[in-house]
């Protein structure tokens, strides 16, 4: 069982043990010499790449540690927490590469790690970057995964930011999303993407780099009510030539306050 004066220590070996993660394109382990059975996760050979973001709305399983094909990839992982972005440095990489194939995620309790909390079957795909999301929980829910392909091909503009809308709150229901120059009058302004379902991932959309605001309003709200209709709020500050995903989300435990938060893809 962990406790506070163990966690450095854990998260040392765990960002030693993820350096080695990230590099094994670079290395043949000697383990893996003359066999003829097919390569474990490694081994070189094609790679994907991976990160791992928790939005478990229950108190009890929502604090995790991430085990990467047997790897520790992340540890005593929060609501919105991603990995490897926060793990020890220098293994602080917004993702990680994984030999292409069948894969395994596991989810332990971080305060018991002998707790499983989830396993998740991954397909990882050369070349292709993903992210996993946990999610659920509330209520003893199941805790399932949901993944995205992301595009992380720069903009065609130096100038401009690449932006896609994750919605995950299962409180929210379909959205119309509004990404605008911050206090904008919504009864007069054109959703930026339309009936954003749960579950789903928008396309990418370009930006000038400055400050704006996204609101969310349910689906099918008429002009007029947009204003006191506002579900999700967050403000942003798009930098140029980068690439950004933003996630609608329950509160910690389920349910309202709903909130939307910022992932850094590149």
């Amino acid at each position: 069982m962990h406790t506070y004066l163990q966690t450095q220590p854990v998260r040392s070996r765990i960002a030693e043990r993820a350096s080695a993660l990230m590099i094994v394109g670079a290395t043949a382990f000697a383990a893996a010499c003359g066999t003829t059975a097919a390569p474990d996760a490694l081994t070189p050979g094609d790679q994907g790449r991976i990160r791992f973001v928790t939005l478990i709305t229950d108190t009890t399983r929502g604090r995790v540690d991430a085990i990467l094909e047997s790897v520790p990839f992340g540890v005593n992982l929060t609501y919105t927490q991603s990995t490897p972005a926060t793990l020890p440095a220098p293994a602080t990489a917004l993702y990680s590469p994984i030999l292409a194939g069948s894969r395994s995620l596991v989810l332990n309790r971080t305060a018991n790690t002998a707790t499983n909390v989830a396993t998740f079957a991954l397909t990882i795909t050369a070349g292709q970057d993903r992210t996993i999301y946990a999610i659920g929980g509330a209520g003893g829910t199941p805790i399932t995964p949901f993944s995205t392909v992301d595009d992380n091909a720069l903009p065609a503009s130096t100038a401009q930011t690449k932006v896609r809308v994750v919605h995950l709150s299962p409180t929210a229901g379909a959205l119309d999303v509004f990404v605008t120059a911050p206090g904008t009058d919504l009864s007069v302004a054109t959703p930026t993407l339309s009936n954003v379902a749960f579950v789903s991932a928008s396309t990418y959309l370009s930006f000038a780099a400055g400050s704006y605001q996204l609101r969310a309003v349910p689906t099918g709200t008429p002009a007029a009510n947009r204003a006191a209709a506002v579900a999700i709020t967050v403000n942003l500050a798009l930098i140029g030539n980068t690439v950004r995903t933003i996630v609608a989300a329950d509160s910690n435990v389920g349910g309202a306050p709903l909130r939307a938060f910022v992932l850094a893809d590149r």
